[in-house]
């Protein structure tokens, strides 16, 4: 056995009991997927847009979703098609602070349109740039660049999400349009980066790579190599081996962008990160059988936990409270630990195999 099959099998470990916690969050009466265990059985939380996108990703990267019961696919499609509001086309929780968080907002946008349409449906009512109900600045790059150019990058990892996230509006304009929007938003990040690190914003180490992973969705979408790709993989090497991961964030961040950045790793240093990357999500496992976002315990909500206790960012939303805060595992977490297994596999250049059959799966 070399080295790569004994990993992968430690890797694969980690999962037991995560697909029976999944399947518990489910609510049938809603077709929508609970934060938490402490959330289901919390009458004050109800399934919410995130969660319910992330465990439709667990699904699909686990390749669940091919024989996924008709009954559940319909509560799923109407779930996300009931979230949408008629009048601005945007995609609610019936949290009241939800609607105030702007990053949230255009997460639930993107998460329900991708949802719906892996589900093989789509949104009821128009979208929000089409009923212009979509943010003055995106009537222009000028006023898109002033958007851009107000965001504090003193957390790199909340200021790049902001920065990332306003570019959800782009994907709805015509392509002969959309072009010079995305050609702007390249120019003003080549513009940003740190050259020496091929880094952005400020922050802790982890934040500037997170801020970047932020970043590279957008480079991602568009095809568009990372500039100063080895300045990145770098940094991510130096702060696997130097920094400590408190957040599953810090742990799937650096994998994907490795993954995206596809350069030729070094056997040894492709050890070192495998071992660094699975020892690091060990310590995030719970005894629920999920992954925790956070060392200490899962967040109570996700939406503020970019910026860490003794930490300040400006304008911070108030918090959107999704779970309890107890140590247990959380779908934000969960599902980032299916795709760190998606891409490990890919960065070590081994086929990923099913953990679980479907049958056993939605016959259990």
């Amino acid at each position: 056995m070399d080295w790569r099959e004994e990993k992968l099998q430690q890797l694969d470990q980690l999962y037991e009991g995560m697909f029976d916690w999944l399947m518990k969050q489910y609510d049938p009466e809603t077709g929508g997927f609970y934060y938490a265990r402490s959330s289901v059985e919390n009458e004050d939380f109800t399934p919410d847009i995130e969660s319910s996108a992330q465990a439709l990703n667990i699904l699909i990267r686990h390749h669940l979703l091919e024989q996924m019961p008709n009954p559940i696919k319909g509560k799923m499609v109407q779930f996300f098609q009931s979230k949408q509001d008629v009048k601005t086309g945007y995609f609610y929780d019936p949290h009241p602070r939800m609607k105030e968080d702007e990053v949230m907002v255009h997460r639930a946008l993107n998460y329900s349109l991708n949802s719906l349409k892996r589900l093989g449906a789509s949104n009821r009512y128009p979208l929000p740039l089409s009923l212009r109900e979509a943010p003055a600045y995106t009537t222009s790059v000028e006023a898109y660049r002033e958007k851009w150019e107000s965001i504090d990058l003193r957390n790199s990892w909340r200021g790049c999400d902001l920065l990332a996230s306003s570019t959800v509006y782009i994907r709805e304009m015509p392509k002969e349009t959309q072009r010079k929007f995305v050609d702007a938003f390249a120019a003003y990040l080549a513009g940003l980066q740190d050259r020496q690190t091929g880094l952005w914003g400020e922050g802790s180490v982890y934040e500037r790579i997170s801020g970047t992973f932020k970043l590279h969705t957008f480079y991602r979408s568009y095809q568009i190599p990372m500039p100063n790709k080895e300045r990145i993989y770098q940094s991510i090497l130096r702060c696997l081996r130097q920094e400590e991961a408190i957040d599953m964030c810090y742990i799937r961040n650096p994998i994907d962008l490795l993954s995206y950045l596809a350069l030729d790793i070094p056997e040894e240093e492709l050890k070192e990160i495998t071992s660094i990357t699975i020892e690091n999500m060990s310590r995030l496992k719970r005894a629920d059988g999920a992954f925790s976002r956070e060392l200490a315990h899962s967040p109570k909500a996700p939406n503020v936990a970019q910026v860490k206790e003794g930490d300040y960012y400006p304008n911070m939303p108030e918090p959107v409270q999704l779970g309890m805060g107890l140590v247990e595992g959380d779908m934000n977490a969960t599902t980032q630990a299916t795709l760190i297994r998606i891409q490990l596999h890919k960065l070590l250049g081994v086929d990923s195999k099913a953990i679980i059959a479907n049958s056993e799966f939605w016959n259990n």
